[in-house]
């Protein structure tokens, strides 16, 4: 992985974990695991269709009262590996960003957002 990726993603994470107030290691890798409560409680079909859906469910998962258990997992990354281009990397960037302000004010009470209520079932 270039190196400003890998930084990037750090100072993402850095962010994330500050604004939606959870310590989470890596939000960017995409391997994850859900229970069927986990699923019912929160409304993924809200969330978008592109790179920034997996940080939008974690926001949702946080939001909802529900705790993240991490598996540490060796990740190497090749200049190949990742079907990202740069231009597309700045609008996840942004996305991430986005989602953590969105979560930050739907948790102190100023705002409220769609991707934050509760589906109907």
């Amino acid at each position: 992985m270039p190196l400003y990726k890998y930084i990037f993603n750090r100072l993402l994470t850095l962010f994330e974990n500050w604004l939606i107030n959870e310590k989470i290691s890596e939000y960017h890798t995409g391997y994850r695991a859900f229970s069927k409560e986990v699923l019912h409680a929160i409304d993924y079909h809200a969330n978008s269709d592109d790179f920034v859906f997996d940080n939008q469910m974690l926001s949702q998962i946080v939001y909802a009262g529900f705790h993240i258990g991490e598996v540490t997992c060796p990740t190497k990354y090749a200049n190949d590996s990742s079907s990202i281009s740069f231009r597309r990397s700045v609008k996840y960037g942004m996305g991430v960003l986005k989602t953590s302000f969105c979560h930050f004010l739907q948790r102190i009470g100023i705002a409220h957002f769609k991707i934050y209520k509760k589906p109907e079932i």
